[in-house]
């Protein structure tokens, strides 16, 4: 049995992770002290993140960090850290978006035309960080994978309208067409049950910081 402790545990998302927790046998709640728990999932704000992970790193707890909008000294911070205990950073924990990037990866690797490229990505208005972690992190696993430098340059455009999810538009663009990649989140459920199959794969014993692509493979 895993225990773990929510941090942001009120809060829209880490309500969803609380009651996937509640109906799986194998895994229980335990938010009152660190002390108590295996491990961190963490839907909260870059702040609290911070807090938690120096509990983390103290008690020698891993922790599943889904919190977007960190500055480049959070993250230093958060890579620190994984030294100490082992740590999954990731924006996005929808397997559709990991299927997705499989899927761009094998058209970049083959394409041979001159490109342009850019990433929509729409969220609801309460969304504060803008653009979104997951269309920063498309932007940086296009650009990684361009071997071929056949990409000229990658935007990024960001929408906020009520009731949406989570949704990525990945275009292609040349002087002949346009080729569209997509990922539409239609509840935050996906995010959550990403997040508990973190919990329920990670090492607990080798410290490091994991991707979620890295988790699934």
């Amino acid at each position: 049995m895993i225990k773990i402790m929510i941090n942001g545990a009120s809060g829209k998302m880490g309500t969803k992770v609380s009651n996937l927790i509640k109906n799986d046998s194998f895994l229980v709640e335990c938010n009152d002290d660190i002390s108590c728990s295996d491990l961190v999932i963490d839907f909260s704000h870059p702040s609290s993140t911070k807090k938690i992970l120096k509990k983390c790193v103290a008690a020698k707890k891993p922790i599943i960090i889904g919190t977007t909008g960190f500055t480049n000294d959070d993250l230093n911070e958060i890579r620190e850290a994984a030294n100490s205990i082992p740590i999954v950073l990731a924006a996005n924990m929808s397997k559709g978006v990991f299927y997705l990037k499989k899927s761009l990866a094998s058209f970049i690797n083959n394409n041979q035309d001159k490109l342009r490229c850019l990433i929509e990505e729409t969220h609801h208005l309460e969304k504060i960080d803008k653009p979104s972690g997951t269309a920063i992190e498309l932007k940086k696993f296009i650009i990684e994978h361009d071997d071929n430098n056949f990409i000229q340059d990658v935007k990024i455009k960001s929408n906020r309208v009520a009731d949406i999810f989570g949704t990525h538009k990945i275009m292609f663009c040349s002087d002949n067409g346009t080729v569209c990649f997509s990922h539409e989140a239609l509840s935050r459920g996906i995010f959550a049950e990403g997040a508990i199959t973190c919990a329920k794969s990670i090492d607990f014993n080798k410290p490091n910081l994991y991707s979620f692509e890295d988790i699934i493979n």
